[in-house]
């Protein structure tokens, strides 16, 4: 729970990512991962990524690359290994938010927010036999193809399986809790009348499988803007980025934006109010690892934890 009041730091363009390490936070700016370092200064990290960061094990930094459509490794010496960009020869449609297991394994989320242009990855809702027909005979279907905005799990670089994509409308934010038991889904079809504003919990078997018929709504924040990025402490809460301070045609302000701290369970037990605007993400850091890092509307807001 929080301990102490909520710092801004200012606009400094803070949109998307976080992730600590080494006495720094990363977070991107929709263009660039920018690094906020001991001494207060952000500096341009590395150019074209523009959502969810991670570390893995080895203290690289992992990222999802909307605009590029791909998933990405910084190695040590500053070079590039792209470790996801396609799916059964399919470019991905925006990957967005990714999280890790206990066993290094990658997980993300690939949904399309704005125009659908481009998007190559559809459910075709047909038999691998008809499928072959069609592409012999040039006679598709069009009216039966629906785009898949799905969640994927990378073994290492280029071996991508998915994990589903018809249990969420538009999965966004993405956690694994730490023993790999449940898979948490951020499903906000937020630019759409009606659409999910959920956060969703999955069981998953051994091999990181979503079991069927596991499917949990944790919470819903109905009409208002949905959950975003979202990370887990170590007692299992969940806090979770969502929530809006201004309205538009498609989300209300019922739920504020902040950083809404669940129980496993699903109950509201505490709410960080953030400003101005479109709570996005959040994570840990600083020395303890006991301070929340919070990202809204281009800010950047730090709160110490108890």
């Amino acid at each position: 729970m929080p301990g102490a009041t909520s710092k801004d730091h200012g606009a400094i363009g803070a949109t998307e990512g976080p992730a600590w390490k080494d006495g720094s936070l990363y977070f991107t700016d929709g263009k660039h991962i920018n690094r906020l370092g001991p001494d207060g200064k952000t500096t341009v990290f590395r150019h074209n990524a523009s959502n969810g960061l991670l570390f893995d094990r080895e203290g690289r930094l992992v990222a999802c690359e909307s605009g590029l459509r791909r998933v990405t490794r910084t190695e040590k010496d500053g070079s590039i290994t792209v470790l996801a960009d396609r799916f059964e020869g399919k470019r991905f449609n925006t990957p967005n938010d990714l999280c890790m297991d206990s066993k290094g394994r990658i997980y993300f989320t690939d949904p399309r927010y704005g125009s659908r242009k481009g998007m190559e990855i559809f459910d075709l809702g047909f038999t691998p036999w008809q499928i072959a027909e069609m592409e012999r005979t040039k006679s598709w279907r069009k009216a039966l193809v629906r785009p898949v905005e799905g969640v994927y799990r990378i073994e290492s670089p280029r071996k991508v399986t998915r994990i589903f994509y018809d249990g969420a409308e538009r999965p966004n934010g993405i956690l694994i809790s730490p023993d790999d038991r449940f898979l948490y889904i951020a499903d906000n079809n937020n630019n759409t009348h009606g659409g999910s504003r959920k956060l969703l919990r999955y069981t998953l078997d051994k091999s990181g499988d979503v079991k069927p018929g596991t499917r949990k709504v944790i919470f819903d924040w109905k009409d208002g803007r949905g959950p975003d990025g979202m990370k887990m402490d170590a007692e299992g809460r969940i806090y979770v980025a969502a929530g809006t301070n201004k309205a538009n045609d498609y989300e209300t302000t019922r739920f504020k934006a902040g950083c809404y701290i669940l129980s496993p369970s699903g109950r509201l037990l505490d709410f960080i109010p953030t400003a101005p605007d479109e709570c996005c993400n959040c994570a840990f850091g600083g020395k303890d690892g006991r301070t929340l890092y919070i990202t809204s509307g281009g800010h950047l807001w730090s709160v110490p934890l108890k």
